[in-house]
């Protein structure tokens, strides 16, 4: 059969990532690729008790249809959340999304015409570059550093691209653990003010912070409501409660809602309702603590492995937070065919080239610290150092 698929499907990549993550079913694998939260972390029991609690007290309500907008009660309690961060909102600014991946699709929806410029940091998280490919939009990326996405570089790209938004994640970069400074984050503000363009604020991970002092969401500094704020719970409570938020004004907020109705109808009202019980009936505050010291332990781990073993030339970033480092590599060394290599030695990580909307980006790769124990982080950085030392000899004979 021949199937005549949609033009917006041309150019759309597969997600790396899902693919890698098939192979790391495999129980030798030490993985150090999808961004997977810890497992032997999530509150089972807790979550067991709240499922027991819904379904008992309020079990038809759970299993029935609701509101578009979200289940009221979460609504206030993700509002609360969000004034605890800094952010001026109601209840009424809050849309529930199922995970913060389907507000990517819903702006998406809203803003792009095919043809359309997206502004994203350089590199990004690869699932935005293909939620925006699937409304056929292009890319413009703005250059990084080590305090994050260059605000100077923002006015002549928004005179020539004509951007219907800037994507960014401020906190603990996704793939490379930056953050975004707070000077950098009120530059980036103003200049979007003044040219009057739209900032999708992704925060999956602020939370996540076991190092350094936090830093206010850009979403706080708003006072012209030009700010998308997204979060999640996928990375403090489980991600396969598929439950996200969004802080919006009203007019981008009853777009949005228009085509969640469309996409869902309404993220799982089970899902809602056991979050909302357990957010009310357990300590999810000490819950989170427990896992940002979990990872602050495992980065460490990771990154004085890194040291200690991998050769000369290759460098890393040093998160404060989160869930991921980004390696560079040395001139020559081509991640594609490092990973391999590295597959061969029963360890994995993400090459950098899908996280570049328009770069190659070979010389790079992703690891992710949260998903492994200190023991596989130690075993599977020394087999990852061996192959890096191979890759680079290789590159020097060629």
């Amino acid at each position: 059969m021949n199937s005549q698929f949609a033009r917006r499907m041309d150019d759309v990549r597969a997600s790396t990532i899902r693919e890698i993550l098939k192979v790391t079913e495999q129980p030798e694998i030490i993985s150090f690729a999808g961004g997977l939260p810890a497992p032997e972390l999530f509150p089972v029991e807790e979550i067991l008790r709240a499922t027991g609690r819904v379904l008992s007290e309020d079990g038809a309500a759970a299993l029935q249809y609701g509101p578009s907008e979200g289940f009221s009660p979460l609504r206030e309690r993700f509002a609360a959340d969000s004034r605890q961060r800094g952010i001026d909102c109601t209840a009424d600014d809050i849309l529930i999304t199922t995970g913060s991946q389907q507000s990517l699709d819903l702006v998406g929806k809203i803003f792009l015409n095919p043809g359309d410029c997206v502004l994203t940091e350089n590199p990004t998280y690869l699932a935005a570059i293909q939620s925006f490919q699937t409304c056929e939009a292009r890319f413009a990326a703005v250059p990084t550093d080590k305090d994050g996405l260059i605000p100077e570089a923002l006015p002549a790209l928004i005179e020539r691209e004509k951007p219907r938004f800037l994507y960014t994640i401020p906190n603990f970069q996704n793939p490379t653990g930056v953050t975004l400074t707070a000077q950098r984050r009120q530059s980036l503000y103003s200049i979007a003010a003044r040219y009057g363009l739209i900032i999708l604020e992704d925060d999956p991970y602020g939370c996540l912070r076991y190092a350094g002092t936090s830093v206010p969401p850009i979403k706080a500094l708003d006072s012209e409501g030009i700010v998308i704020y997204l979060s999640t719970i996928s990375k403090t409570i489980a991600p396969g409660l598929r439950v996200g938020w969004l802080v919006a004004n009203e007019q981008i907020r009853r777009k949005l809602t228009i085509v969640k109705q469309a996409c869902d109808l309404h993220t799982s009202s089970l899902d809602q309702r056991i979050v909302y019980s357990y957010l009310t009936g357990c300590d999810n505050d000490a819950h989170v603590a427990m896992i940002r010291k979990s990872y602050g332990e495992r980065h460490a781990v990771m990154a004085a492995a890194l040291a200690e073993t991998m050769p000369e030339g290759f460098s890393w970033t040093n998160p404060e937070g989160g869930m991921f480092l980004w390696v560079t590599c040395p001139e020559g060394v081509n991640t594609n065919e490092l990973m391999q290599q590295a597959l061969a030695r029963k360890v994995l990580f993400v090459p950098g080239q899908d996280f570049f909307s328009n770069d190659p980006g070979i010389r790079y790769m992703r690891l992710n610290f949260s998903n492994a124990s200190m023991e596989q982080i130690q075993e599977g950085i020394g087999r990852l150092a061996e192959v890096c030392a191979n890759a680079v000899l290789e590159a020097i004979r060629c």
